[in-house]
C-alpha cells in the first residue's frame, strides 16, 4: 500500500490473487485511498473463486500492465501473491493427474512461474517499463520453500520480511541481512555501494555479537569493530524504520545514510 501511494510510476496495477475477499475493499478504500486509486487498476481473484480464475486473474493483471507499458507508461505491478498463483496451478495440475514432485507441487508449477514473471520489465528502447513486486509466502518461515526458492532464481532480488522484527514492533520488518538486489550494482554509484557495504558489515557484526552484548559479557575495547557497531546500532535502527504514513524517497534515504556516517568522522 505504501509503494502504491508514494511511487513515482504513472500507472499502478495491483493483482490480489488468492487472498481473503474482505481485504479487497480494505485495500482500495483504506490503503490506496482516493489519491492512489486515481492512477490504479485493481484485479481481484479471491481465495473462494476457482483455481482457474486465480490463474487468469494474475495473467489479466500482467496483461493490463503490458498494455500501459507498450504505450510508453512506467507501470508499478504489485501481485499478492505469487504463492497463491502457484497453489492454483497445483490444484489444476493434480486434478488432471500430473504427478507431484516437490512438496506436492507438480512440474508445471515451476514452468508457469517464469512465464508469468518474465513478462515484467522494460519495453522497447525509449518506451515504458513494468517494475514488478511479487509477494511470496514462505511456509513456516522456511527460506528453502520450493516456491520461494524458485522465485529467487527468476527475480532480480528479494526483500525478506522477518516475523521476529515484526513482533518487536520494527516497521517495516525488513531483514536487510537476507535481502538482496542483483540489479543494484548497475544502478548506484561506487560511493553509494561503499556506504552500503560499511552499513551491512557493522550491522551484521552487531547481530553476531548480540547475545554477548545483551548479557553484558562483552568487554568494551575487546574488538574495535564491535565497539563501532555498538555505537552505530541505535542510528541503524532509526534509519531502517519509518511510520506507515511516512514517505522515504531514494534521494532523502541516501542523504540520511551519508549523514549517519558523516557524523562519526
Amino acid at each position: 500500500g505504501m509503494m502504491a501511494r508514494y511511487t513515482a510510476a504513472e500507472v499502478i496495477v495491483v493483482g490480489l490473487i488468492g487472498e481473503r475477499g474482505r481485504e479487497v475493499k480494505e485495500f482500495i478504500e483504506q490503503i490506496l485511498g482516493d489519491d492512489g486509486l486515481r492512477r490504479s487498476v485493481v484485479v481481484a481473484a479471491p481465495a473462494d473463486v476457482s483455481p482457474l480464475m486465480r490463474l487468469q486473474g494474475a495473467a489479466y493483471a500482467t496483461s493490463i500492465a503490458e498494455y500501459f507499458r507498450d504505450r510508453g507508461r512506467h507501470v508499478l505491478l504489485i501481485m499478492d501473491s505469487l504463492t497463491r498463483y502457484a497453489m492454483a496451478q497445483r490444484e489444476i495440475a493434480l486434478a488432471i493427474g500430473e504427478p507431484p514432485v516437490t512438496r506436492g507441487y507438480p512440474p508445471s508449477v515451476f514452468a508457469r512461474l517464469p512465464q508469468l514473471v518474465e513478462r515484467a520489465g522494460n519495453g522497447l528502447e525509449g518506451g515504458g517499463s513494468i517494475t514488478g513486486f511479487y509477494t511470496v509466502l514462505a511456509e513456516g518461515d522456511d527460506q528453502q520453500d520450493p516456491i520461494a526458492d524458485a522465485a529467487r532464481a527468476i527475480l532480480d532480488g528479494h526483500i525478506v520480511l522477518s516475523r521476529a522484527l515484526a513482533d518487536a514492533g520494527h516497521y517495516p520488518a525488513i531483514d536487510i541481512e537476507q535481502s538482496i538486489s542483483r540489479a543494484m550494482v548497475s544502478l548506484v554509484s561506487p560511493e553509494h555501494l561503499e556506504l552500503i557495504r560499511r552499513f551491512k558489515s557493522l550491522f551484521s557484526r552487531y547481530q553476531r555479537s548480540r547475545d554477548l552484548i545483551s548479557v553484558g559479557a562483552y568487554v568494551a575495547g575487546s574488538d574495535p569493530q564491535v565497539d563501532q557497531a555498538i555505537a552505530f546500532y541505535p542510528r541503524f535502527e532509526t534509519l531502517l524504520q519509518q511510520a506507515l504514513s511516512q514517505r522515504a524517497d531514494f534521494t532523502s534515504s541516501l542523504a540520511d545514510l551519508q549523514t549517519l556516517f558523516a557524523r562519526a568522522t
